[in-house]
Formats: structure tokens, sequence, C-alpha cells
């Protein structure tokens, strides 16, 4: 049996940020997970790319069992319909399953809450205490990181689409430690023989 992890792609979102974890895990997670995409509604999402998604669900058919819930950054992340999103993640956190946010999606994740009792990063602290207002008490545990990975949370900038799906594959143990920091060597640097930085 498949286990699922579950992509939010909201229109305008940053498709080359979904790319890098999905093929990371078809190439090396060895048909042990499938994809799906979930947004506000099932008709077409225009990616920022121009790329034209059908989503598998809306929120209201989101399945229950799943073992990640990923957000990929976007334009709309700020916009009144994103907040339908919330209803995911909380249930993804009452769960205890991973969670992950890059770029604009995880501010989101600092305007439900999520972001209070971890260590995590983002594009720019004041613009994530800004914009999640009272919901977020978190500044302490901000860290500026191209990706942080604290327990089951995983945030990102914008800059970082290589360094979170990285983080991702080590949590969701989509192969051995070695092949992922492979992957993410040879799609970084180029080629497997460049000098390794330190991780």
């Amino acid at each position: 049996m498949k286990k699922t992890i579950l992509f939010v792609i909201l229109p305008q979102y940053a498709d080359w940020e979904a790319a890098y974890i999905a093929s990371a895990i078809h190439m090396l997670g060895q048909g042990q997970y499938e994809i799906k995409t979930v947004s506000i509604c099932q008709d077409g999402v225009l990616s920022i790319g121009g790329f034209r998604t059908m989503p598998d669900y809306d929120i209201e058919s989101a399945p229950e069992d799943y073992e990640a819930l990923v957000l990929i950054g976007g334009m709309t992340w700020r916009e009144e319909h994103s907040r339908q999103v919330r209803t995911l993640v909380e249930d993804c956190e009452k769960k205890g399953r991973i969670i992950g946010g890059i770029c604009d999606a995880a501010g989101f994740l600092g305007t439900v809450g999520v972001l209070n009792q971890v260590f995590h990063t983002g594009n720019d602290l004041n613009d994530l205490k800004q914009w999640a207002g009272c919901n977020y008490t978190g500044e302490s545990k901000f860290i500026a990181r191209q990706a942080v990975r604290d327990g089951n949370v995983i945030t990102a900038n914008g800059t970082a689409p290589m360094e979170f799906a990285k983080e991702l594959l080590l949590a969701l143990h989509v192969a051995d430690e070695e092949k992922i920091r492979d992957w993410y060597n040879f799609h970084k640097l180029g080629f497997y023989t460049a000098p390794m930085p330190e991780m």
C-alpha cells in the first residue's frame, strides 16, 4: 500500500518547488509513495510558470490518511481564500504528521500557530510577525537559514527549494541518508565529485 503525500497548491504556485520534491520522491522512493494535489477547488490551478494542474482533491475531499502535508509557496497565500487551508494544517498537526511549508507557505504556517513551539525559518522575520500578528509567538525560535527541520515541521525560505526537498526527504525516510545527500549534492552542485559542503 503506497503512502500518500499531499501537496497543497494555490493559484500562482511555485511549480519548481513542487517539482524538486515530487521527482525526488519518485526517483528515490521505489514506489512506496504517491503524490496527490489539493487546492481550494478542483478546477485547474495555474502555476507561476504557466502550468495548469488539475488538483486531485479540494479541501473538503482531501483524504484523512496521509503521510505528509506539503504547502508549496506562491503568490496567493496572503489572500482571503487561502485561509481555507487552515483546517488541513490543523488536522495534520493534530495527527502528528509531517508538515512542510516554503516561502509564503512557511509564513502561512505562522498564521496558524504551527511555528510557535518549533525552530523554523521563512522569508523574513519582521514580515512574518506583521503578517501572522498575535497568532505568532515563536520569534525566539526563528533561525535565519535556508531550511530548518524540527521534529515533524519543515520550513524554508523562497530561495531554498533544494534544501526544502532534502529536509522533507530525510523526514519521510524516502531513502537512506547517503542516497538523499547524494541526490541533493548532484542537483545542487552539478556532479557527484564536487567538493561536498558541510551539511
